[in-house]
């Protein structure tokens, strides 16, 4: 790690832009608090894999991962869609918000979009590009050329590249680096720890900044693809989002002192520390999910009425998250009348929250089970 160089500035007209080196080259792991970072990340990833190997119907627990993933990965570019809102419907939503929320459930589809890909396909830029596209659907940054990598100078931060917090490679060079970056990610010669991978990968993307927008997202997005494409994940259980939004002014400041001070290692403890957190996080509300869903499907079986669409509906709930009467109706089979006394009876529990205040219309959401992700 002594030896790394992160790059070298060039002097343009009226601004500097950063020239990353290319990180597809032997690297050497020396520092022994970095291999202490790593144990405690390795171990506690561990524990959330196997975890999600004995969860019944994991992905619909996997959906609310990722509705949480996308809001608070959005968050950290000022949109401001709450997670509550990110499932609901969009004729449910203030028409002053859609546009957030238009930009939170893109990023659903395209981390969705490219988890199904990994089935049959390796990550690739390919990928990355085709969910950068999905990203940019019908939102603000659609014409800032959507699945292409820019042919422009872009920056960070200030009004231009003169005034800017940071101004990434010149366009001209992002095809090298971005292809350098791939071949860093499937280079088995390497024997590149996959945690420590995914950190150097991240980093680079971030500094390349490839797309006129979004990198910020794709580039956070990369990290759980690249842990499944590499079977350190078998499945998406583990996002930094929240970990990063939580953390957001080290999380600039530690990628910066990189570029600066050739400070990889500080970033490494700081990456694999937000594994570890995220890891037992993610245990836990698995853990709470498990002895809340076997909570209540013990207490509505002891129900004196309605206990058996009850017990239809509690599982419509998990994969669903918010019910109006006829959707109650249609799936326990009774009629309307009866479809409102049920959801009066979950109400009571405490299962269900009126969340519009209409007199019509009205959707309930399945509020205990969402807190559980907050």
């Amino acid at each position: 790690m002594e030896g790394f160089h992160a790059g070298y500035w060039v002097k343009r007209a009226g601004y500097r832009s950063f020239e990353p080196s290319p990180i597809n080259r032997t690297w050497k792991i020396d520092d022994p608090r970095i291999l202490e970072s790593l144990s405690r990340a390795d171990r506690q990833l561990g524990r959330l894999d196997m975890f999600s190997e004995y969860v019944p119907n994991l992905d619909l627990f996997i959906r609310m991962h990722v509705a949480k993933e996308a809001t608070k990965s959005s968050r950290i570019e000022d949109t401001r869609t709450e997670i509550e809102e990110a499932i609901l419907p969009e004729e449910e939503i203030d028409p002053e918000r859609r546009d957030d929320w238009k930009e939170v459930n893109n990023y659903i589809d395209a981390l969705n979009d490219a988890r199904a890909s990994l089935a049959d396909l390796p990550l690739s830029l390919r990928m990355l590009s085709q969910a950068h596209a999905t990203l940019m659907t019908g939102v603000r940054g659609q014409s800032k050329l959507p699945g292409e990598f820019r042919r422009s100078q872009n920056w960070i931060g200030g009004s231009n590249p003169g005034n800017a917090r940071f101004v990434p490679p010149i366009h001209d060079n992002v095809p090298e680096l971005m292809g350098d970056l791939e071949n860093f990610a499937h280079n088995d010669e390497l024997h590149l720890p996959p945690l420590i991978r995914a950190a150097i990968l991240h980093y680079q993307f971030e500094t390349i900044h490839p797309f006129l927008d979004g990198n910020g997202r794709i580039g956070r997005l990369l990290i759980p693809l690249f842990l499944i494409s590499s079977g350190i994940l078998k499945a998406p259980v583990l996002y930094l989002s929240d970990y990063l939004e939580r953390h957001r002014a080290e999380y600039y400041e530690r990628l910066t002192l990189v570029r600066e001070k050739n400070d990889i290692a500080g970033w490494l403890h700081f990456f694999l520390d937000g594994v570890a957190e995220t890891a037992a996080q993610g245990v836990t509300t698995f853990d709470q999910i498990l002895k809340f869903r076997q909570h209540w499907e013990t207490e509505i079986a002891r129900w004196p009425r309605h206990s058996k669409a009850g017990a239809i509906l509690l599982p419509h709930l998990f994969s669903k998250l918010w019910v109006n009467a006829a959707g109650v109706a249609e799936v326990t089979g009774v009629s309307t009348p009866t479809a409102y006394k049920i959801i009066e009876t979950f109400t009571q529990a405490g299962l269900l929250r009126e969340i519009t205040g209409a007199q019509r219309g009205r959707l309930y959401l399945f509020e205990p089970y969402l807190n559980l992700f907050k």
